[in-house]
């Protein structure tokens, strides 16, 4: 079945990028000259998703904002001639593109985060992207297509993954392919799944990126998920019963990710999309040199 939804959990307080975050949504903080959302429902149109779910808070109203057609200050550059800013507005609200925004009354989780999905989602298999985190495109087919197609084939859900310092798995989680390597671009099948391991408990380096592909039968075994990790509804929990039930493939990425939620991360985040955009990026290596010692 081809899969057409993503759901986006934006309901959190964002307290890692806290000044930043204190009135502003972190997902609405900018790299480069997008908002780091921005580039996330562009990664998902570009895998053939054009329905985009929001989990979201009653202080994260911008991010609605931002998405929604801007009547006044469009007929404002078509009265003064600026063509490419009109066109540059216009593509962050596509015709196409449709945003729903559900609220997340409670933090309890990410697992419970997807749970407040359901009733848009329906019985359709969706994505999972969490918002502060940007998968770089790599070749002519995105990895996340590549999922979507994946889990069309094979009906098992889908989990991107990405080596990580031993000394950094607990700040993620963890998968198990039963010592079986995984290079990038392929799947395999996970025997376990563990939420922020200590590094002598991690089954491997294999961190979960922040994509997923997942069936609809996902929303049941969350409903019957009890408060894990940190009292929360872990949507681990749910895909290590799905893999009981059905089995999950990790898939390996083949670029990299950028972690926005956090500051250092976001200024790797900044430091590549800068390099790497077609107007700035020549100026802006530029001027780094002036910076490096």
């Amino acid at each position: 079945m081809k899969v057409t939804k993503a759901v986006l959990p934006v309901a959190g307080l964002g307290t890692r990028f806290l000044p930043a975050s204190k009135a502003i949504p972190k997902e609405m903080v900018t790299v480069v000259d997008k908002p780091v959302i921005q580039y996330v429902v562009e990664e998902a149109m570009a895998a053939g998703i054009n329905e985009i779910v929001l989990v979201t808070h009653s202080s994260k109203r911008a991010i609605e904002d931002h998405f929604d057609v801007n009547y006044e200050l469009e007929a404002e550059l078509e009265r003064r001639g600026k063509k490419e800013l009109l066109e540059i507005l216009r593509d962050t609200a596509p015709p196409d593109l449709k945003i729903t925004a559900v609220r997340q009354g409670k933090a309890l989780g990410l697992g419970h985060a997807v749970c407040c999905a359901r009733p848009i989602v329906g019985d359709a298999p969706f994505v999972v992207m969490l918002p502060d985190v940007l998968v770089e495109q790599s070749g002519a087919v995105s990895d996340l297509r590549l999922m979507t197609e994946r889990f069309a084939l094979a009906g098992q859900a889908q989990i991107m993954v990405e080596p990580v310092p031993y000394e950094r798995v607990s700040q993620y989680g963890v998968v198990d392919l039963n010592g079986s390597d995984l290079h990038q671009g392929k799947h395999a099948l996970m025997s376990q799944v563990v939420e922020k391991p200590a590094r002598a408990d991690a089954p491997s380096n294999l961190a979960i990126v922040g994509r997923y592909v997942l069936p609809a039968s996902i929303f049941e075994l969350l409903a019957n998920t009890k408060p894990g990790a940190g009292g929360e509804i872990q949507l681990t929990d749910a895909i290590a019963t799905l893999m009981q039930q059905t089995g999950v493939e990790a898939y390996h990425i083949r670029g990299r990710s950028y972690d926005c939620g956090n500051k250092l991360g976001y200024l790797e985040a900044t430091l590549a999309y800068g390099l790497a955009h077609p107007l700035l990026g020549n100026d802006f290596q530029v001027m780094l040199a002036r910076y490096q010692r």
